[in-house]
């Protein structure tokens, strides 16, 4: 067997280059599937358009297609590209805003959205926190229930304690069946707050446990996510998070 070579990130940064395919990656970034039209429209190209972008997305490894009838409907390929685009939009600089609308989808997309599976912006950043300061989850090199050492943004690994382990099965998620086939506690640095959201097996669980509450309900926009009033004192009483961090 021969020994693996350097990877080709040329070939993937071609792929996500051309504004069309990025937006419809980011379109799928929350973590769905929809079909060739409706990315059409996502990405402002025609239908005849799309099927080329789309080709060039799965030969990239950055789509899938999976089939329902005479119907083909596309997601990311893997969690793995979701985090590269969250971790690309850290160095990218910000579209320009050019009506009332974009403005407003700007705004709820910081304030919170899905990042593949799990709870990004402002409010899975509070979440992150409340988890770190209330010991559910404890940062390498640091006591329970204090920051990370050095710079919150950088490189930072995180285990969840027996007191977290406890107090989320008695939430709802038992993570002694996380699924095994990703880490089941990671993190994203987010590009909005420049801080850690939770991501991995725990994160995609802990947000769906909240959708199946009601705490969280999906929004106007694609990937915007809206905490309800019951979410918003559930994520108080059960977690700690400060209500001045869920507005």
């Amino acid at each position: 067997m021969s020994a693996r070579t350097e990877t080709d990130v040329a070939h993937v940064a071609a792929a996500i280059g051309d504004p069309s395919r990025a937006k419809v990656l980011l379109a799928l970034a929350g973590g769905g599937a929809l079909s060739a039209g409706a990315l059409a429209a996502e990405a402002g190209v025609s239908n005849s358009t799309i099927s080329g972008h789309l080709a060039k997305l799965r030969e990239a490894r950055l789509l899938t297609v999976e089939l329902d009838g005479r119907h083909r409907y596309y997601r990311i390929a893997t969690t793995d590209v979701a985090r590269a685009l969250e971790q690309l939009a850290l160095i990218a600089r910000p579209l320009p805003v050019r009506s009332l609308n974009a403005d407003t989808r700007a705004k709820a997309l910081l304030r919170a959205r899905l990042c593949f599976d799990h709870l990004a912006g402002r409010l899975g950043v509070a979440v992150m926190d409340a988890l770190r300061d209330e010991g559910f989850l404890a940062a390498e090199g640091a006591p329970p229930g204090e920051a990370p050492p050095g710079d919150a943004a950088g490189d930072t690994a995180y285990v969840l304690t027996p007191h977290g382990h406890r107090e989320l099965g008695r939430f709802g998620v038992d993570t002694d069946r996380l699924p095994r086939r990703r880490a089941t506690v990671r993190y994203c640095v987010d590009w909005a707050e420049q801080r850690h959201h939770l991501a991995g097996s725990l994160g995609a669980a802990l947000t769906a446990r909240m959708f199946a509450l009601e705490w969280l309900r999906h929004g106007k926009y694609r990937r915007v996510v809206r905490l309800t009033e019951a979410g918003r004192a559930g994520l108080a009483s059960t977690f700690g998070v400060p209500n001045s961090q869920l507005s």
